[in-house]
């Protein structure tokens, strides 16, 4: 018989505030954030999350965070190349984008929000329309990573009328090639690279008139450019001279109070401010004076020099050679437009930085939203301009978000009897957790921690430092009651005796010590007895090595001892004396642990391996090719010999130690996974990793089977193979003179080209499609023989033949097989649509085109047949046009495809006249309510007459 376990799946991750691998966006009270593959919405103020961003699934990580003009609408990028558009009310996504081969990295909506520009590590530039959920185009160039996009509004008068308005306007992009680049959208091509730095380019913005242009590289310059916008509306012109004008000219080098790598600058949206991040702590201001402010500040300048020329006595002609036009006729500086104001310093390294979108006069200040690469959030308020000279104005920090989450790595993690509370410990801190609500009650002060146990009672914790200390904490008081200097070296290991009568540590000193657990009775403060614990030393014993941990086995009678060595000792608990030693491992035994039993003991190590023994003899029953990278920990459940391993691959993996099978691998650690923490119960375990999250498995009721799970395993391999071969750059261009390529070997590839990426989903799409194309074929195949069997028959034999069975697939959906066909087709999503179409051979495409003709024929979504075929139609021109039985079936489409469309335009203009008559008839109704503060009484009355005349000649 089979047998089969019971699947473990993940749960909520909590204890992560931000994480560092994306930008934030700020709206002056609600912060979006990332937090690995998830993005969470917080109340700064408060300091409560109000929602998390979630699809059940995706594990990749969130790079790039995008707000569109639309408030709802919210565009995040993933580290696989996805892009999602989020609705921030209904806390789903909307539409999905698979376009990018590598991770997303710049994102920018245009001023309407229909559009969206996206940059990749794939240094592709691919405009997207938002509404119609599709990619227009891709635009290739840049040599490396995209860091950067700015849209710039761009009328294009010169341009036909033909042209469609979504086509307009301008791009502008950086890269770490240190270039930046101009695109024109409605040519498709780019009109302008500029060699902007010597080193990467890692930023840019453009001010609200668009005539500054701002670039931050990697050597720590900011540069200030010009835009021509005359030259930019004209297009590509060359002048008399034969040139062509330059759309982008270099102003100054703005000076920096530091000289770090100029991640970020940001304009403020509204107020005159501009914001540099070239340092890892602070965010540096500059206020942007207007042409009046500096006119008097070089009317103030010469009126001080004059001052001076008087003092030094140097005659009255010399000072009246001054000209009086207050420095009028000077030329403004780019120094003098932007001159430092002030500096906010953060309490860590800085990833990213905000100015808050919705925001008044900014009487009170500004608000500078920062969040932090240590997982925290902070918010300081800029103050405005004082023309009192009181003192400089300092940055206030109004509100921080740090509680929910540990500064560094999660290195150990300890559960108490009841699995009610979770106790992790970083370098720093140590918070409890409530696991059934997630949410941090406890939050101490605590050195580099490097393990931990809850002491018997649930009611303290022990935990080892780096500095060879061990502090005990009481959990209700939220004190620390001793501090015991225990080791000369990093305490590495710490374990409760079953009996829970005694404490053994072991340390980097090559000391294992043993610790008495006593209960003592203390004066309170208003004189009640206390019951308080303390730890007592007992004995000590000495080592050849370091050791790295100790573990007692659950019979009470073994202690396990694993040195660096890479060999494990194994003595008599009470007596101390040698019993067993297990060697094997080519890298010292990071962890180990023992079964409830106490028959088997497994040892994971920096080797890779985890090998599994049995305590009666030290024979090695298995050793096991675990992780890729070295395998952190390892911990048995309760029951059984089923044992979890931890490691730097940031894999949990499920193991039988009895058929030393691997049942099952979980993936969703972004980092390194450090601490291993299984429940009493065996419901659950608990992991904490790098990317300071901490996440918990459950384990389900549903079955897994391993020879399932290998199978699948094995299809998710191969379908990810095929939509990477598939997304083959040298398959995607083509192969010799149709893809342009040169006496030296080389592809030249196309500066513009269509958006379409393969996926596992595209391919399945694509096979559904196909899959229903063959069922309605097939029927439609049936029945046609049987009417052509009727027609050859007498009328009186013709109602004795049966008709054949309907496919039991209609028969249940009651449907017929063209509405199935278009069924299945509607299923697919839109954005995935074009490549799932890209799957079909072209046996299939002849087929869903005599699909198209009968919807077409029937009026059944138009705006769907209409988009298939004219897709079709592009991508397979050449077959069809080669092909002569498609012309039978071309004509009648061309037919009924027209005259459904004549139909939609027909109702669409109806509609449009419509609203065009209700919205004349509100304003000539409202125009009194509307304008009479602002027109007298005989232009109201006119307008209203207007209204009513326009009325009649629509009626």
């Amino acid at each position: 018989m089979v047998q089969s376990y019971f699947r473990h799946g993940p749960t909520q991750a909590f204890g992560i505030v931000a994480s560092p691998s994306s930008n934030s966006v700020y709206d002056g009270k609600l912060a979006y954030v990332p937090a690995l593959e998830d993005v969470l919405v917080w109340d700064v103020k408060r300091g409560e999350m109000m929602a998390m961003w979630h699809e059940t699934g995706h594990t990749a990580e969130v790079t790039c965070i995008a707000r569109s003009p639309q408030p709802d609408t919210f565009a995040v990028g993933y580290a696989d190349g996805s892009i999602r558009l989020w609705s921030a009310s209904a806390q789903s996504p909307v539409a999905t984008f698979n376009g990018h081969k590598k991770a997303v990295t710049a994102m920018a909506f245009d001023q309407t929000g229909v559009r969206l520009a996206s940059g990749s590590q794939d240094t592709d530039l691919i405009l997207w329309d938002v509404v119609g959920e599709a990619g227009l185009f891709r635009l290739r160039g840049h040599r490396d990573q995209i860091t950067g996009i700015k849209f710039m509004s761009n009328d294009h008068s010169a341009l036909p009328s033909k042209s469609t308005a979504t086509s307009g306007g301008l791009i502008l992009t950086s890269s770490k090639d240190t270039f930046i680049k101009i695109w024109d959208l409605a040519t498709q091509h780019c009109i302008q690279t500029v060699v902007a730095h010597r080193a990467e380019v890692w930023t840019l913005d453009i001010n609200e008139e668009q005539n500054l242009l701002f670039t931050g590289s990697n050597e720590g310059e900011l540069k200030a450019w010009r835009i021509d916008k005359t030259v930019m509306e004209g297009g590509l012109r060359e002048t008399d001279g034969g040139e062509v004008p330059k759309a982008v000219h270099f102003l100054a080098t703005i000076p920096l109070s530091s000289q770090h790598r100029v991640s970020q600058v940001t304009f403020h949206p509204s107020l005159p401010y501009l914001a540099i991040q070239s340092h890892d702590r602070s965010v540096e201001i500059f206020r942007v004076r207007t042409e009046e402010e500096i006119r008097k500040k070089h009317t103030r300048r010469r009126k001080r020099a004059k001052e001076k020329e008087s003092a030094k006595g140097k005659g009255k002609k010399a000072v009246d050679d001054l000209p009086e036009d207050g420095g009028n006729n000077e030329e403004i500086e780019i120094a003098d437009l932007f001159t430092p104001y002030l500096i906010a310093r953060a309490t860590g390294k800085i990833r990213s930085f905000s100015f808050s979108a919705h925001e008044g006069t900014g009487k009170n200040g500004t608000q500078l939203f920062v969040a932090l690469a240590n997982n925290a959030l902070e918010v300081y308020t800029i103050p405005p301009p004082q023309k009192s000279k009181e003192g400089l104005p300092q940055v206030a920090r109004l509100h921080s978000v740090d509680l929910p989450g540990h500064r560094t790595d999660v290195r150990t993690l300890s559960l108490n009897s009841d699995d009610t509370l979770l106790a992790s410990a970083s370098n720093g801190t140590l918070k409890v957790w409530n696991m059934k609500t997630n949410a941090c009650i406890r939050t101490l002060e605590t050195g580099h921690a490097i393990c931990s146990t809850f002491l018997p009672g649930d009611r303290h914790i022990a935990v080892g430092t780096k500095l060879g200390e061990i502090l005990v904490y009481d959990v209700f008081s939220s004190t620390l009651i001793a501090e015991i200097k225990a080791h000369g070296g990093t305490v590495w290991s710490m374990h409760v005796r079953p009996d829970e009568q005694a404490l053994v540590t072991g340390s980097a000193d090559k000391e294992i010590k043993f610790w008495g657990i006593e209960w003592a009775q203390a004066q309170g403060e208003e004189g009640q007895r206390i019951r308080t614990l303390a730890l007592t030393h007992t004995r000590t014993l000495k080592m050849t090595d370091d050791v790295l941990s100790v573990r007692y086995s659950p019979d009470g009678k073994l202690l396990a001892v694993a040195l660096l060595d890479s060999t494990v000792k194994v003595f008599y608990q009470d007596s101390l004396k040698f019993f067993l030693s297990l060697y094997g491992h080519k890298l010292p035994v990071l962890s180990m642990d023992i079964s409830n039993d106490s028959k088997l003991i497994v040892t994971s190590s920096a080797d890779k391996n985890v090998k599994i023994w049995g305590l009666d003899f030290g024979d090695c029953h298995k050793s096991i090719f675990a992780h890729e990278e070295s395998v952190m920990q390892v911990a048995f459940e309760k029951k059984g010999h089923y044992f979890w391993t931890v490691g730097k691959d940031k894999m949990l993996k499920y193991w039988d130690g009895d058929k030393f099978e691997n049942i099952q691998k979980l993936s969703g650690h972004h980092g390194e996974v450090w601490a291993l923490s299984v429940s009493n119960s065996g419901n659950f375990v608990v992991t904490g990793s790098h990317d300071k999250s901490i996440r918990v498995w459950e384990k389900l009721d549903e079955p897994l089977f391993l020879e399932e799970e290998r199978e699948r395993e094995l299809e998710t391999l191969y379908e990810s193979g095929l939509a990477d071969t598939l997304n083959r750059e040298d398959l995607a261009i083509g192969s010799g003179a149709a893809s342009g390529e040169g006496a030296d070997g080389e592809q030249a590839q196309a500066e513009a080209t269509g958006v379409s990426k393969q996926t596992t989903e595209t391919l399945m799409a694509g096979e559904r499609i196909s899959e229903a194309l063959d069922l309605a074929d097939a029927e439609r195949a049936i029945w046609a023989e049987y009417e052509k069997a009727k027609a050859g028959m007498p009328l009186e034999d013709q109602v004795r033949v049966q008709p054949p069975s309907q496919n039991p697939l209609l028969a249940a959906q009651d449907t017929q097989p063209e509405a199935w066909v278009l069924r299945v087709v509607e299923s697919v999503q839109s954005t995935a649509l074009q490549d799932a179409l890209l799957v079909l051979p072209f046996g299939k495409v002849t087929s869903l085109i005599v699909y198209l003709n009968i919807w077409a024929e029937k009026g059944w979504n138009i705006t769907l047949v209409s988009r298939i075929m004219f897709f079709l139609l592009k991508t397979h021109h050449h077959q069809i046009v080669a092909n002569r039985v498609m012309r039978t079936t071309l004509a009648p489409l061309r037919k009924h495809l027209r005259a459904a469309l004549v139909r939609q335009k027909q109702t669409i203009g109806y509609n449009l006249a419509a609203l065009q008559f209700i919205r004349r008839e509100t304003e000539a109704q409202h125009t009194a309510q509307f304008f009479e503060g602002e027109w007298n009484e005989n232009t109201v009355l006119a307008k209203i007459a207007e209204g009513r005349k326009r009325k009649r000649v629509a009626i």
